[in-house]
């Protein structure tokens, strides 16, 4: 598959056969994700691979936008270690270039993925961090929740020239 259309399959996926994720799969999207680029090259990510039923079964009672987890074969939760940044606060940024590798990743392999967002949500945050026994200075950004689709989305198209402006506003 050609990167163009790698990026135009990538869809947010909340439904999932219960067809387990391979090692091989889940290494393609750990391996996109730490080849994201970071703030002075520090990568201060973190993941956390859930694959326990009973965990994954108790994520939506703690993310109100995370239901599909229960029915995952995977998640993998994205965090930022606050005590490997060069440069203080980049680390959301660093995460987020690495979930968004690691949801092209999940096309390119043949899987469907969603990214259900923790941070800034302190709440989240905080119980993110209890349920997964977090370190404080890892900070929880995001749970990417992957399997196989149960019906794969037609592919977008968002381009929108009037978002566009050349060299001034």
């Amino acid at each position: 598959m050609e990167f163009k259309d790698v990026v135009r399959m990538r869809r947010s996926v909340r439904k999932f056969t219960e067809q387990p994720v391979t090692e091989e799969q889940l290494a393609a999207l750990l391996e996109a994700a730490m080849a994201a680029p970071s703030a002075g090259n520090a990568q201060p990510w973190r993941f956390i691979v859930v694959d326990d039923k009973d965990t994954l079964a108790a994520v939506p009672a703690i993310h109100p936008y995370a239901a599909m987890a229960a029915s995952a074969p995977l998640a993998v939760l994205v965090c930022g270690d606050l005590s490997a940044e060069k440069y203080p606060g980049f680390w959301v940024q660093d995460c987020a270039a690495a979930v968004q590798n690691m949801l092209l990743a999940a096309v390119d392999a043949g899987l469907g993925a969603v990214w259900t967002g923790i941070y800034p949500e302190q709440e989240r945050v905080r119980q993110f961090s209890a349920m997964f026994g977090l370190p404080e200075h890892v900070v929880p950004l995001a749970l990417v929740v992957a399997g196989h689709a149960a019906k794969i989305p037609a592919p977008g198209g968002r381009f929108d020239a009037a978002k566009v402006r050349r060299n001034r506003w």
